[in-house]
C-alpha cells in the first residue's frame, strides 16, 4: 500500500489519466474524482489517508474554490489548484482561501510532479529513509548509496536506475518498462543504453552487482542471493 496518496480533481478524464500516470510512477497511489461534488465525497471517505489535492478549478456542480473552501474548514491538507486562466489576481484569491501551490494549464507533467514532490517533502516530513539490500545502502532523501562502508559516486541516472530495481526487488523487469520508469515516456533512444548504465553499475557496486541479474529474453531483475 503507498504511504503517499494524492487526490486528483479533475472534469477531464485525459487530464485526470495524465496526471495519475506520473504520480504512480513516483509510488503514489491515487484517487480520483470529476466534479466538485465527487471531490468532496471522496475527500469525505478517505480524509485520514489523503496527502496532497491536485484541485482543478473549473468544473460541474462545484467549482475547485468552493471545494477548496469547504475543505479549509475541516483540513489543512496540501493542495495544488490546477487552471486554465492563470491570471494573478485568481491567484491572489487562491493564496487567500489556503491554496499551497497554483498551476496554470498547459503544463509539463514533469514539473507538476516536482511541485508535489516539493510540498510533499515541505509537509510531511517523514522519518530519513535508508534502506538495506544485501549490503547495498540507499539513502533515498542524500540520494546516496553505500556498498560496505563505501559511498559509491553514482551518476543521477545511475541512482534512479538502481532505485527502480532496488524498489523493485525480486521482480523481472522488462526494458521497455525501466525505459518508461527510469527515462520517462519523452525517451526515443534505444534501450541498448540501459545494458550500458547496467554494466556501469554493477562495477561499482563490486561483489554486491551480481545482485542485478539478466533475466533473458525479458531485462533485469534485482534480487539477494
Amino acid at each position: 500500500m503507498p504511504d503517499i496518496t494524492v487526490l486528483v480533481v479533475d472534469d477531464e478524464s485525459r487530464m485526470r489519466k495524465l496526471i495519475k500516470d506520473f504520480l504512480i510512477q513516483k509510488g503514489y497511489g491515487i484517487l480520483e474524482a470529476g466534479d466538485g461534488e465527487e471531490a468532496l465525497t471522496v475527500f469525505e471517505e478517505n480524509q485520514n489517508k489523503i496527502n496532497l489535492i491536485l484541485l482543478d478549478v473549473m468544473m460541474p456542480k462545484l467549482d475547485g474554490w468552493s471545494v477548496l473552501r469547504q475543505i479549509r474548514q475541516t483540513s489543512k491538507v496540501p493542495i495544488i489548484m490546477l487552471t486554465a486562466r492563470g491570471e494573478e489576481q485568481d491567484e491572489l484569491f487562491g493564496f487567500e482561501l489556503g491554496v499551497d501551490e497554483y498551476i496554470s494549464k498547459p503544463f509539463s507533467p514533469k514539473i507538476l510532479v516536482a511541485r508535489v514532490e516539493a510540498i510533499l517533502k515541505r509537509t510531511n516530513p517523514a522519518a530519513k529513509e535508508v534502506k538495506d539490500y544485501g549490503g547495498i545502502i540507499i539513502d533515498a532523501e542524500g540520494r546516496t548509496v553505500t556498498v560496505d562502508g563505501k559511498q559509491i559516486e553514482m551518476s543521477l541516472r545511475e541512482y534512479e536506475l538502481l532505485k527502480y530495481l532496488l524498489d523493485n526487488e525480486n521482480i523481472a523487469l522488462s526494458r521497455d518498462k525501466i525505459l518508461n520508469n527510469v527515462w520517462n515516456y519523452d525517451y526515443y533512444g534505444d534501450s541498448r543504453t540501459i545494458d550500458s548504465h547496467i554494466k556501469k553499475i554493477r562495477h561499482k557496486l563490486g561483489k554486491k552487482g551480481k545482485y542485478i541479474q539478466t533475466i533473458r529474453g525479458i531485462g533485469y531483475k534485482f534480487e539477494v542471493k
